[in-house]
């Protein structure tokens, strides 16, 4: 093995490194929960609750599940 092969090998799995230290920090960025409003005590919204878990219903169906990945071992919905 060359010296120039060992550059060009060490060159390409640092980029591989950085570029998948990017996209882990560009996609947790873009995916995030959105941050909630403040809570106001003078007059609370009764219609916003709490939000409930993803679970599996008795056809096989996701609910309260958003994203297009599903986690696995959920629960039934009761």
């Amino acid at each position: 093995m060359r010296l120039s092969d060992l550059a060009k090998g060490s060159s390409v799995f640092l980029s591989v490194i950085v570029a998948g230290y990017l996209s882990t920090a560009y996609v947790n960025q873009r995916l995030a929960a959105p941050a909630s409003p403040p809570a106001s005590t003078s007059n609370p919204d009764p219609t916003i609750g709490p939000a409930s878990s993803a679970c599996v219903s008795e056809d096989g169906s996701w609910k309260n599940w958003l994203w297009p990945n599903v986690p696995a071992l959920s629960p039934k919905c009761k």
